[in-house]
């Protein structure tokens, strides 16, 4: 059964939405920390930023159209390494 951890929603100024939601989850193969997560950061009505580890695919983040692996190390670092990209990806703007 899972337990939501950590859930948060905003809707910013200018539209865009930062939408971050983690679960504690059984163990598994695929969450062998016991943890599932979906982040994600739209703008204008799409996905900029995004990370998640949902089944199959493991740990990995969207940058734009790009998909890359990403080093799940707990949950405070997982936060802090979306908002982050997001400031990145912002400043490019």
């Amino acid at each position: 059964m899972a337990e939501v951890v950590f859930h948060e929603k905003i809707e910013q100024e200018n539209g865009d939405l930062v939408e971050m939601r983690i679960l504690q989850v059984p163990k598994s193969d695929a969450h062998p920390e016991g943890i599932r997560y979906a982040l994600v950061y739209i703008h204008q009505n799409k996905r900029v930023v995004g990370y998640d580890n949902f089944e199959g695919k493991g740990h990995h983040k969207h940058l734009e159209k790009q998909e890359v692996s990403y080093q799940f190390k707990d949950v405070e670092t997982l936060i802090q390494d979306f908002q982050e990209d997001i400031v990145k990806w912002k400043s490019k703007k």
